[in-house]
């Protein structure tokens, strides 16, 4: 076919896609289209981080979307008005390159052993996003638009090679995959007969290659492959989420056999001697070398000390049997770690986590004899019960919670002190011991502020080490749960800290409970009028609203409902640009947060500035009027409460764009009909409000024709 025929064929096509691209409200005006293509492509083709798995394929499709930004970058600079049946490719482009986008960081973020054994799976869906810009580019275009000879061969480069290209998967990656899979499978069997971890040096050469190096790596990829399961639970089956607690189990096992080691020769080392010496729970006769750092998997999350008799309760979590049987005892029927409610009370023995505890303390030299009776009478009746051998005594429950409360308030000291004297390392582990101490009890975070941690905690928000600050503003949020503890850690001068680390935390994780830390400190009254005078407080939450995770996200809007119910606030958040990304978060099916997001609008409404900006937008009113139809009921009685404030007091333009929406008024009858009682109320105040300025607007045009 020559130039000729294939301009008229396009010239066809544009003509029939004219009706179909007025009517459809999901393309963008090309000038739109053409920015929002180069900023994606720009932050898909120019990220510099890439996944240890992946990483060929993710570097080449980066050079693949890098050739396209150079077009759309030239189509933009050429100032012409486009063919219709250039703006649908370009519209279908988009679409690949945010698929790209979100495929590129699944494998960024997600874990790295979960991706590795989905490598061929991966691999594919890379393949078939190609195969899309190959199936675009056949109809593209190029001849209608005004480009450079160079940019014209690269692009009809990249079509050629998206049509040549065929389906492979690394051969190494393949390689390590069926490593891991048989390891995966000896390991699971080695668990069952109480053995300990098969094949160490290969599970460490395949760790090492995806990027598991340390104690850290480990704990953020036992994290992610538990959200990872979690997500799996509905739609993976039974054989997938299997799979991934086996790869669970893996890690566990290897960061404890092979990571712990690596870990005694830092300077850690003291300040877990000095640890071991304070609550005296390993044996005074084990030689120099038992004074290693305890795993913390190894450590009772009640007690903090090495387990002796690890069982596993009803929830599932593991814990040391006299801790959970004192816990239990003391009439508490709830997990400590989760707050489930135990559906019975057995105490099963742990015994895969026994086998590796017994292993580590040989290679370490440690004794695990239980406890005599001068460490613990309650102990060996707890025992004797579960062999169904009579007691003659009852528990002291008096004695044993002053005991346990002695241990935690010296406990609470003795990490101050390291606190306050040690170096970064020893701070760094006080600091992981203290939001470990502070996660249950509410004594146990009154001992801890009396014992005045939280000054040391508040300075080393600064400190500037990834470590030392994620624990320490997370001890804070759990302190703060304590409610008289708000007052001494805003006495302490958090606030700016805390801010500090929503600006320019090192980790996610650190920004996200500094968010939750502020949102906590604004249950006090007064602290919201302090937080809201804080000149970078509000402008860090709406920073963290555009650049957070979903979880981050979530924390910072529900910080500025809480700031936004004192109405000074309201137009410091109105000035730090939170209305537009609010009205974006309505539907982020990503972050999922509609909810906070419609009660934060419905709350800056409140000030003349907030108004105005809400009413600016010629976005909103559709989105509110689909959420009035699918939102949860909460976002639906938002969404009723919104419209209603953007059309009272001079708000006749939202009312006419309502009455103009087709899908406005059945909406509201429906919510009117089976609303919950307060969105019945606002939407017949609503429909009678419009059915006023219907009727004033037919007035005035009979007014004028007369």
């Amino acid at each position: 076919m020559n130039g000729e025929s294939i301009h008229g064929v396009r010239t066809a096509m544009d003509v029939a896609l004219s009706p179909i691209m007025a009517a459809s409200s999901g393309l963008l005006p090309s000038g739109s289209l053409l920015q929002s293509l180069i900023l994606l492509s720009n932050e898909v083709a120019f990220e510099e981080n890439s996944p240890f798995v992946q990483a060929r394929t993710i570097s080449t499709m980066r050079r693949r979307i890098k050739l396209l930004a150079f077009l759309f970058e030239e189509v933009q600079e050429s100032n012409c008005a486009l063919p219709l049946s250039s703006i649908l490719c370009l519209t279908e482009l988009f679409s690949v390159i945010r698929r790209v986008k979100i495929l590129i960081q699944s494998c960024e973020e997600g874990s790295c052993l979960w991706s590795l054994l989905q490598t061929e799976t991966i691999s594919n869906q890379f393949y078939q996003l190609v195969k899309e810009i190959g199936r675009v580019l056949d109809i593209f275009p190029l001849s209608l638009l005004k480009l450079t000879d160079d940019t014209r061969e690269q692009v009809e480069l990249l079509h050629r090679q998206a049509k040549r290209l065929e389906f492979s998967a690394n051969a190494r990656e393949i390689q390590r995959r069926d490593e891991l899979v048989q390891l995966m499978s000896k390991n699971k069997e080695r668990n069952y007969k109480n053995k300990g971890l098969a094949e160490v040096g290969k599970v460490e050469e395949i760790f090492s290659s995806v990027g598991l190096r340390s104690l850290m790596d480990c704990d953020e990829e036992i994290s992610k492959l538990e959200a990872e399961a979690f997500k799996q639970a509905g739609a993976g089956g039974i054989t997938v989420v299997s799979n991934i607690n086996n790869l669970i189990s893996l890690v566990m096992h290897s960061k404890t056999v092979i990571f712990s080691k690596k870990e005694n020769e830092n300077a850690e080392e003291t300040f877990n001697l000095q640890f071991q010496h304070s609550n005296k729970h390993l044996d005074h006769s084990s030689s120099s070398k038992s004074l290693v750092p305890i795993p913390d998997d190894f450590r009772c999350p009640i007690s903090l000390d090495f387990m002796r008799d690890p069982v596993i309760v009803s929830s599932g979590h593991t814990y040391d049997r006299y801790s959970i049987a004192q816990w239990i005892d003391s009439g508490h029927h709830v997990c400590p770690k989760s707050n489930q409610r135990l559906i019975h009370m057995a105490l099963i023995p742990n015994y895969a986590l026994k086998s590796l505890m017994q292993q580590w303390c040989q290679e370490n030299n440690i004794s695990m004899n239980e406890p005599k009776k001068p460490y613990s009478s309650s102990y060996e009746l707890e025992r004797s019960n579960r062999k169904s051998y009579p007691s003659e005594e009852p528990i002291d429950h008096i004695s044993a919670s002053k005991a346990a409360s002695d241990t935690v308030k010296m406990t609470a000291e003795f990490l101050v002190g390291k606190l306050a004297t040690g170096s970064p390392d020893i701070q760094r582990q006080a600091a992981y011991e203290l939001r470990l101490l502070a996660k249950s009890g509410m004594d146990n975070r009154r001992m801890i502020a009396e014992a005045g941690a939280i000054p040391f905690l508040v300075t080393l928000l600064k400190s500037g080490d990834p470590r030392i600050e994620v624990n320490a503003v997370t001890a804070l949020f759990n302190l703060a749960i304590f409610n008289n503890n708000k007052i001494l850690i805003v006495a302490a001068g958090a606030i700016d800290n805390i801010t500090h680390i929503i600006e320019s935390g090192k980790t996610v994780e650190a920004r996200e409970n500094a968010a939750a830390t502020l949102f906590s400190l604004t249950m006090v009254d007064e602290f919201k009028i302090t937080i809201g005078a804080s000149p970078k407080a509000i402008p860090a939450l709406v920073r963290l609203l555009k650049e957070g995770n979903p979880v981050g996200k979530r924390d910072a809007a529900t910080a500025l409902c809480n700031l936004a119910l004192y109405g000074a606030n309201k137009a410091c958040i109105v000035v730090a640009g939170a209305v537009p990304l609010l009205i974006d978060l309505l539907t982020d099916d990503k972050a999922g947060i509609t909810d906070e997001a419609l009660q934060a609008l419905s709350l800056v409404m409140g000030c003349s500035e907030g108004l105005q900006e809400i009413r600016n937008s010629r976005v909103l009113v559709p989105s509110l009027i689909d959420l009035l139809r699918f939102g949860s009921p909460k976002g639906k009685e938002s969404s009723i409460t919104l419209l209603l404030g953007l059309c009272k007091d001079g708000g006749e333009e939202v009312a006419r764009r309502l009455l103009l929406n087709p899908r406005s008024i059945p909406s509201l009858q429906s919510l009117a009909a089976d609303g919950s009682l307060k969105a019945r109320r606002k939407a017949d105040a609503l429909l009678r409000l419009l059915n006023r300025c219907c009727f004033q607007s037919l007035s005035h045009v009979e007014m004028q024709n007369v």
